[in-house]
């Protein structure tokens, strides 16, 4: 079962039992994808589920009445339904649950009927009617009531098929018989009820030898037997789809009235037969329905030729009744079998698949009956054929010509160009979908492969290439599946090398990933060098104030001063600014068909103007057929990929920016120099950290799971693979760079602003001396030279300068390093300490509870000397002790330990 279909079922579970508030339906969801199994490896035992059942219902006749009505429509997943409901019969709590369920539905549904619908009263009965009256009035209303309410109520079932039919087929109408088809009933073949005719039974059969009554009632059969009531014997009129009922003289001889119940059978049957073909000769029925019906008027015909036979027997005088019902025994199982099959069509409305399921069935089911099996398997074969073909185009061309909607693949009108606009385009899985309802049960088990076959070949189809299956042979039905699964195995195995093939050799799908990877995973270490160094004051700016341009223009510049431009696709390479920084980005795609995602679209953009650095982007354009592979979904990933290693450069880049500029505080003393020491220790640590978490991206997490991609890629043998190993990549990748995890994120992301303010104030504070610096040795030169010096003042001055570069070496700034800078940094220190512990604590959690054991590594590379875990050990203890004494352990039950947690500050 797919997710989808499990938030569907789980969602109008919860609205049917009317449960609102609660834990929601996401509680559920969860749980049901935690337990449950890809294959089903065992089968439910119906019969004894239904016995448990019956035993445990109130009415079992009821119930059994019902699942028998249901068989008979050839009803999906009964079986299971069946099973889960016996199960239920033994959980006492959900049992009591139901039930105070359903007893609070029925009681509002009571109070909104009675709100709505008004009061009234039935009127006094002014006289009483005879029986005879009353019997009179029954047959005129149920004579009026019948015949018309059937016929409308078929018009409206060809009505409704029609408008579905003709909304998928737009521009294209479907054909259709003229009204005078069905207002003319003397075409059907069928008795006529109702019609007003007059029979000449003046006298009364019983007042006749038994010879003559024999005579005239084997006269009547005949007749009855091809749908024409007889003098004796006259067709009762239909109450809605029930089986035609007979109305005997009730003074025949009762010996003759036993064999002619006997033969009567057969006569319903035919006109059950003969309905169900007429009507499934519309063309709305499909052609399914169209070949079965053809196949029955075949057999029907077969039946009017041996009725024709004993018409002559009987004129030549040579026809008791006893012969009749002799030769008329082996046609009796003929049409009791096709009356059955028609009554089990037009119970479950089947059209398409589901005819042929309920047909494959029968004859799986008639095995120990050879001449019903035989005749369930001429009729489904004669069934099969359009289903088939329109089967042998798909697999062996990929095109679907479908017009009454019966196969099991279904198309859906859908734009390859949107796969490179919508995020959560599902181009790939829903342009063709499997109909459940449409699948022959003989063809379950290979619908995926159908499915797929036909999905290959169309999109090498829609290339401008011609396909067709070599090893393509018509598809015939039979008992032995065998036969048909290696023909759609083999279409299969030659439609995915097709496309795999085309896209792999054709298209250069290795090729172009390599090129994503060279930009998105930062690969091309030159070009990032020459870019960063070109688009860095650009780049400071506010978004708003880029001219993107002006990026594309120095993109451009990058790539052909680099080793870039060997890349026969560096020009497919462009530049996107987004709305939005990389954690807004992140958690909108994670509310994506979620409760959240309405709030996330209508959220108020954030107060703080981005600057170029954090919206700044790439993107790619894919073509197609490659954007089935490398699609928006895909490329939004390797933007939220590109996005969190591009910052994270620019951070080092600017730590390093710091470590340059300190260089100038070798010209101090090392007594003023010791001002400098916290603020040198932490930004090693920061650059430590930052360097140590982009090591660990790139060398224990892109590289090695690219590895696994090209590996998985060069032994894929159909397109779904490639998808599957393209998006499990990407999904690892996320995984293991903590970008799925919000809380993660968020404390990386604090620590990341930490390092951007703190190289913000050191280069502030070394431009700021660097000032004090210059104006100083201005004063120096130029404050004493009031005029022309003299050798004497030379002298003085060179010894005068000396001792203020000596002085302003040791005393230059000393109150605010002292106070404020080293308050400054401290509190870098602090805060940095803080987020970094507040990292490794979450980390070390995820590590152990999670599984997540990569995330063991990033511990390791961040706490190599084991610094920061003494000090975890440190602050655990210290909380320990706070808590301690405001909330004692209660005396023989031992205290837990404390949770070794860390507040972010």
């Amino acid at each position: 079962m797919s997710e989808f279909r499990i938030h569907h079922d789980v969602n109008e579970l919860l609205s049917l039992l009317r449960v609102h508030g609660g834990d929601g339906a996401e509680v559920y969801i969860d749980l049901l994808q935690k337990n449950r199994t890809p294959y089903v490896t065992t089968t439910v035992s119906a019969h004894s589920a239904k016995v448990k059942i019956a035993e445990f219902s109130r009415t079992p006749e009821d119930f059994l009445k019902k699942y028998d009505e249901l068989k008979s429509k050839n009803t999906r997943n009964l079986d299971p339904l069946v099973y889960l409901l016996s199960k239920l019969t033994e959980d006492k709590e959900t049992l009591q649950y139901l039930q105070q369920n359903a007893k609070e539905r029925a009681e509002f549904a009571a109070a909104a009927a009675a709100s709505s619908t008004p009061s009234f009263s039935a009127p006094a009965t002014a006289s009483k009617i005879s029986m005879q009256e009353l019997e009179e009035l029954r047959k005129q209303l149920g004579s009026v009531a019948t015949g018309p309410t059937v016929q409308q109520s078929l018009e409206l079932t060809r009505k409704m098929l029609r408008d579905k039919q003709n909304k998928k087929n737009s521009g294209q109408l479907l054909p259709i018989f003229p009204a005078w088809v069905y207002e003319r009933p003397t075409l059907v073949g069928d008795f006529l009820t109702g019609s007003g005719m007059s029979t000449d039974t003046a006298v009364p059969i019983g007042s006749l030898p038994l010879t003559s009554q024999e005579s005239a009632v084997v006269e009547d059969l005949l007749y009855v037997l091809v749908g024409v009531d007889g003098r004796y014997i006259t067709a009762q009129p239909l109450a809605g789809r029930q089986s035609r009922t007979f109305l005997v003289d009730p003074s025949l001889d009762l010996s003759i009235r036993e064999l002619v119940n006997r033969v009567l059978p057969v006569a319903a049957s035919y006109s059950t037969v003969t309905r169900f073909i007429e009507e499934k000769s519309s063309f709305e029925y499909g052609q399914v329905n169209h070949a079965l019906a053809a196949a029955m008027r075949t057999l029907v015909k077969e039946h009017l030729v041996l009725v024709t036979q004993l018409e002559q027997l009987q004129r030549q005088g040579l026809l008791s009744l006893q012969k009749l019902w002799f030769y008329i025994q082996p046609a009796t199982r003929t049409m009791d079998v096709l009356a059955s099959l028609a009554s089990s069509v037009d119970k479950g409305e089947c059209v398409g698949g589901s005819t042929l399921s309920l047909l494959h069935d029968r004859s799986v089911n008639y095995t120990g009956d050879s001449q019903a099996q035989e005749l369930c398997l001429y009729l489904t074969k004669a069934a099969s054929v359009p289903y088939f073909e329109i089967l042998e185009k798909w697999i062996y061309r990929g095109t679907i010509n479908d017009p009454y909607s019966e196969f099991m693949v279904e198309e859906h009108e859908l734009r390859k160009e949107k796969i490179q606009e919508d995020y959560n385009d599902k181009y790939w899985d829903q342009r063709y979908t499997v109909v459940q309802r449409h699948i022959p049960s003989f063809l379950q088990k290979m619908a995926g492969k159908v499915l797929s076959t036909g999905k290959y070949l169309n999109v090498v189809r829609e290339c401008g290439h011609d396909v067709t299956c070599p090893v393509a042979k018509e598809v015939i039905y039979t008992l032995k599946e065998r036969a048909y699964v290696e023909q759609i195995e083999k279409a299969f195995s030659y439609a995915s090398k097709v496309l795999l093939d085309f896209l792999m050799e054709g298209q250069e799908l290795l090729a172009h990933l390599r090129s994503i990877k060279r930009y998105f995973l930062m690969d091309q270490g030159d070009f990032f060098v020459h870019f960063m160094d070109l688009t860095e004051e650009e780049l400071k700016k506010p978004v708003d104030d880029i001219t993107p341009p002006r990026l594309e223009a120095l993109l451009e510049l990058a790539l052909r001063m680099s080793t870039a431009n060997t890349d026969p696709f560096k020009d497919d390479l462009k530049i996107e600014l987004m709305p939005h920084d990389l954690i807004t980005q992140l958690l909108r795609v994670l509310a994506i068909e979620t409760k959240q995602e309405k709030a996330m679209v209508h959220a108020d953009p954030t107060e703080l103007a981005l600057s170029g650095l954090e919206a700044f982007s790439f993107d790619y354009v894919v073509k197609w057929p490659l954007s089935l592979i490398i699609n928006r979904k895909a490329l939004t990933r390797y933007q939220m990929l590109f996005r969190h290693l591009f910052y994270c450069k620019h951070v080092e880049r600017r730590l390093c920016g710091v470590w340059l500029s300190n260089k100038a505080a070798k010209q101090h003393s090392p007594h003023s120099a010791q001002g400098f020491a916290g603020a040198f220790t932490l930004r090693q640590r920061m650059l430590n950290f930052v360097q140590n978490i982009q090591c660990y991206m790139m060398f224990e997490v892109l590289e090695p799971t690219w590895h696994v991609l090209e590996k998985n890629l060069r032994s894929a043998s159909n397109i779904d693979d490639v998808l599957g190993h393209h998006t499990s990549f990407l999904d690892t990748c996320l995984k293991d760079c903590m970008l799925t995890n919000p809380e993660l994120l968020k404390v990386f992301s604090k620590l990341m602003s930490v390092c951007v303010m703190f190289t913000n104030c050191m280069q502030r504070f070394t431009q700021s001396m660097k000032l004090d610096g210059e104006l100083s040795r201005l004063a120096l030169e130029h404050g004493t030279m009031l005029g022309p010096p003299t050798d004497v003042e030379r002298a003085e001055e060179r010894v005068r300068k000396e001792r203020a570069r000596k002085h302003l070496a040791e005393h230059v700034d000393t109150p605010q390093l002292a106070s404020s800078f080293e308050a400054t940094i401290s509190k870098f220190d602090k805060n940095f300490s803080a987020h970094l512990l507040d990292l490794l604590a979450r980390l070390s959690i995820y590590s152990t509870s999670d599984c997540e054991h990569g995330m063991a590594s990033v511990i390791s590379r961040l706490d190599f000397n084991g610094f920061y875990a003494e000090r975890l050990e440190r602050l655990s203890a210290e909380r320990s002790q706070k808590v301690a004494p405001q909330l004692p352990a209660p005396r023989g039950i031992p205290a837990p330990a404390p949770r070794v947690a860390v507040t972010a500050q």
